[in-house]
């Protein structure tokens, strides 16, 4: 399969289309961070009309799920897992690959400032180079009336 993720400040699939906003960068915080993550995948002829499982995760500099912090205290990853099926279109010609899309939408995501994340998705256990996206955050902001060099 081919995927593309695309960073974007809002994402949205209407009618099996995929809508972005403000898709493109590369570049964020230190605030908390509000994103939309947009995925397209071109299913192949021969793996239509069946069931794929999906998993799209967050993952830090050391390529593990990033740890956010609970309300209880504890820390969990940001993961989505969902299954997907593109049937074939009466009338399509026999080869003629399918598309599938996912928006996933994050609001006020506290990331540490001058950190590299990626974003990373896997179909049926296996992943790709390809089907990632990476960003990173600005570093930590001056103190009010901190002496800065320009």
């Amino acid at each position: 399969m081919k995927a593309t993720l695309i960073l974007a400040d809002h994402a949205r699939v209407s009618e099996g289309k995929l809508d972005i906003l403000g898709a493109g960068w590369t570049l964020a915080g230190p605030d908390p961070v509000t994103m939309g993550l947009g995925v397209l995948i071109e299913v192949p002829w021969d793996q239509t009309n069946r069931r794929h499982a999906m998993v799209v995760r967050l993952l830090g500099e050391d390529g593990q799920l990033y740890p956010l912090p609970t309300p209880d205290g504890q820390s969990q990853g940001i993961e989505a897992h969902t299954e997907f099926e593109v049937g074939r279109p009466p009338g399509i010609a026999a080869g003629t690959a399918q598309p599938f899309a996912l928006a996933l939408n994050l609001a006020q995501v506290p990331l540490a400032p001058g950190r590299r994340y990626e974003w990373r998705l896997e179909i049926d256990g296996e992943t790709d180079d390809d089907w990632r996206v990476t960003f990173q955050t600005r570093g930590e902001r001056p103190a009010p009336g901190a002496a800065t060099s320009w």
